[in-house]
């Protein structure tokens, strides 16, 4: 069997090297419809993704027990060949990632903890290392690899390749790639859109390393206009602690607010910015009159 390299700790160096080419390329040729580097916002980045990898050993340690004990309850075993099973592996936690992936944009509970990636109104290679400190998924949308047979080490090698592809297409300055690529794989283009805050834009492009799941399932688009990045409603912090929570003290105001538990459920477990129907209709025609006063 062969050994699992973490994919992560050996691409430290390229990240910061690719980081640094990026940041020297806005002085070589700066481009005013970029956003490219604020120095607040980076440091706000860096810090999440250096504080996220002491957060995230203690969220996975659940679902690393739940693995090993599904693990050595199934009676199949997938062999570990780099140039066979391995690929396969790759495409089904790919697969797993997507839904994962999905699902934090439309369950509330878990945006919170995915909105850390999102808060950033930059977009560059820093953004990439913007990462939440809470995991409430605890691995779950995984567990289809295991009951297969695939072990619990290749599990977590598989998911380091993915996030390290993910970190090159967190980028302005390339744009669209050969066409077959386009097709078949995630890309800056592609993901520019995801990290989008207008309203066509938004919750489109889940795929991790390849786009074939978004088209398959019908949540692909295609970037046209230039995107803005950010949230709907933008935090206006570069505290690390507030940005890594901010969702969830929203959440935790709403659930205070609620007027049973109807709306509590709703509030933990539909969509963001999901409201009852009354309050929504209130908040609609409280829009409406704006618009009427600006035009």
């Amino acid at each position: 069997m062969p050994n699992l390299p973490d994919a992560v700790l050996w691409s430290v160096p390229a990240f910061v090297l690719l980081t640094i080419v990026e940041i020297v390329s806005f002085f070589v040729h700066p481009d005013e419809d970029e956003q490219g580097y604020a120095k607040k916002d980076t440091a706000t980045s860096l810090a999440m993704g250096l504080g996220s990898l002491g957060t995230n050993l203690l969220w996975k340690l659940p679902a690393f027990a739940l693995y090993n004990l599904l693990y050595a309850a199934t009676p199949l075993r997938v062999p570990l060949h780099w140039w066979t099973t391995v690929p396969l592996m790759l495409l089904g936690q790919d697969l797993c990632y997507y839904w994962a992936h999905r699902s934090t944009h439309r369950i509330r509970l878990l945006w919170a903890q995915h909105v850390v990636h999102h808060s950033s109104r930059h977009y560059n290679l820093s953004t990439a290392l913007r990462q939440p400190w809470t995991d409430l998924t605890f691995g779950v949308f995984y567990l289809p690899l295991i009951v297969l047979g695939v072990s619990p080490a290749a599990v977590a090698f598989c998911s380091s390749v993915n996030l390290v592809y993910q970190f090159w297409i967190h980028t302005e300055r390339i744009g669209t790639l050969p066409r077959p690529f386009e097709l078949v794989f995630n890309t800056p283009s592609h993901h520019r859109v995801h990290h989008a805050s207008q309203g066509g834009y938004l919750d489109r492009n889940f795929g991790g390393i390849l786009i074939v799941w978004d088209r398959l399932f019908r949540s692909f688009t295609a970037e046209t206009d230039r995107p803005v990045y950010g949230l709907t409603k933008n935090i206006s912090t570069y505290n690390p602690l507030r940005v890594a929570t901010h969702e969830y003290a929203a959440i935790g105001r709403d659930l205070a607010a609620a007027r049973g538990w109807r709306e509590r459920a709703g509030y933990l477990f539909r969509g963001p910015g999901w409201q009852p129907a009354d309050l929504a209709a209130a908040t609609a025609a409280a829009k409406q009159r704006d618009a009427k006063v600006a035009a």
